[in-house]
């Protein structure tokens, strides 16, 4: 295991953890500006955490890293490079390693969170300030040395200065500080919260609107900039003010056809930095250590690049058509079995006749039954030959993400491709309502109706591996999606 650090603005959070990613214990400090005191204070969490098994300390630290010299080149709100980070930690549980907190943050989603199954990744984090982290092909981009730091990204020349030293970086309009001086320069007051702009804004509250367009129109401006510079699967937006950064995109939608790209809150939260730092700070160890990590984890070392040349066995593959009730998923399914030839596996075709069998039971029974076939399905795609393709037909939001990760391990399947389904809540009602008398006793019956519109207006693909959007009002293009299909998870076959 390791003790993995996270140096914010605001709060110094340790915490041990282990080979899987899982925190086993943890503490938190507040932070200061005095990096002889932000010093101290990180010294004393570890002492609190060491133990024999502890291999390492991860560091992610904000700013400026030279991560290969094991270096602090510069900071903002914490500025530690005056201080020996690494030299002065390493006499207290072994070897240091030292990265910036995003790329940290970054690790530790693609292992568990957001960014799992993502190839090409841009990340900001948004709390006092904003840190940014790039992979490209599962590795951190470093450049010389520093590369990432998205938080200076100029989207005003004329605008405030920064810390860096220069005017309008992004960090200066779109952080968690700069909300702060828009709700001043608003007149709201400072108790005045992000959520409670993003609600008053519902209710038609021109202040807040105005707020929350001068804080995410510059944030979209650099995360336009990142999808034309990287062209990433998927942009992540973490730190304390991830999820509400996310939100409030809301108003300032990206403009440009050729800059598109889908934008997600980071799910890891908080604990995305120490996990992060803990998982760098494993990998780091001697090729015996990491061997040993890596076999009692259910992910692999997150920097490392997936070498398909090396492949012994080829792994299982699996076509996730996903899609709420109602959307359509089972015809585009069974279209796609047809013409590509793959064994179909779909939810209802599990479970159905046992609800016909056992005579139906209550929305509880259904939603046990439903994940016992789902556990089924990935039983029986395990039992496949190696290099097997599956099409799977499911409503993949039913169960947290990390119950179909853990399958998609169990089961041998290294590569997915998604074929996203949807219709309007309206369309998927009526739908639903003509389906009423076809289905076995169990399925939910009329009363799930407004329950499945407002699931319409939620509900969002996985974005696990490629992604192919088919909205089921109009004609199904099967030829495009089969060849989609072929140049994507069929290929090397």
């Amino acid at each position: 295991m390791a003790i993995g650090i996270d140096i914010g603005g605001t709060n110094l959070r340790a915490a041990r953890v282990s080979g899987t990613g899982e925190i086993l214990d943890r503490i938190s400090e507040k932070s200061a500006p005095d990096p002889e005191l932000v010093l101290s204070r990180i010294a004393e969490m570890v002492r609190r955490l060491d133990s024999p098994e502890v291999a390492a300390i991860g560091i992610g630290v904000p700013g400026r890293v030279d991560a290969r010299a094991g270096a602090v080149l510069s900071g903002g709100y914490v500025n530690l490079a005056s201080v020996s980070l690494a030299q002065r930690l390493e006499s207290l549980a072994g070897k240091v390693v030292i990265d910036n907190d995003c790329n940290m943050a970054l690790v530790a989603e693609m292992a568990l969170g957001a960014a799992r199954g993502h190839e090409s990744i841009v990340m900001f984090t948004i709390g006092t300030g904003i840190g940014g982290a790039v992979v490209q092909d599962r590795r951190i981009v470093r450049g010389k040395a520093t590369a990432g730091q998205l938080g200076h990204i100029t989207v005003d020349m004329s605008g405030e200065a920064c810390v860096c030293g220069r005017r309008g970086c992004v960090e200066t309009t779109s952080s968690g500080t700069a909300l702060g001086r828009h709700i001043a320069r608003a007149g709201l007051g400072p108790d005045v919260s992000v959520d409670q702009l993003i609600a008053r804004d519902a209710s038609g509250d021109p202040l807040a609107r105005g707020v929350l367009e001068a804080w995410a129109g510059p944030l979209r401006a650099a995360i336009d900039t990142t999808v034309a510079m990287f062209d990433p699967d998927l942009v992540l937006l973490g730190g304390g003010l991830g999820l509400a950064a996310h939100r409030a995109l809301a108003r300032a939608p990206a403009l440009a056809p050729w800059y598109q790209c889908p934008v997600e809150a980071a799910r890891l939260g908080d604990d995305a930095g120490v996990i992060g730092a803990g998982l760098q700070a494993l990998a780091s160890q001697p090729v015996v250590a990491q061997v040993a990590v890596a076999q009692a984890s259910p992910v692999s070392l997150p920097t490392a690049r997936l070498d398909r040349t090396r492949r012994a066995v080829r792994s299982r593959r699996a076509v996730l058509v996903n899609g709420i009730p109602a959307s359509g998923k089972s015809t585009v399914a069974r279209g796609i079995a047809e013409r590509m030839g793959w064994p179909l596996l779909a939810l209802d075709t599990i479970k159905n006749p046992f609800l016909e069998v056992l005579g139906g039971g209550d929305r509880d029974f259904n939603r046990t039954l439903g994940r016992a076939s789902y556990q089924a399905i990935w039983s029986v795609v395990g039992e496949a030959p190696a290099g097997a393709i599956f099409v799977v037909d499911a409503w993949f939001g039913f169960q947290p993400r990390q119950v179909l990760e853990d399958h998609l391990r169990r089961a041998g399947v290294e590569q997915t491709a998604e074929i996203w389904c949807h219709a309007p809540g309206e369309v998927l009602a009526e739908r639903y309502r003509a389906r009423l008398d076809q289905r076995p006793a169990g399925h939910p019956g009329a009363t799930y109706i407004p329950e499945l519109v407002e699931l319409a207006n939620r509900a969002e693909p996985l974005r696990r591996g490629s992604l192919f959007d088919v909205d089921t009002t109009k004609p199904i293009a099967f030829d495009a999606i089969a060849q989609w299909l072929q140049a994507t998870i069929a290929a090397d076959r």
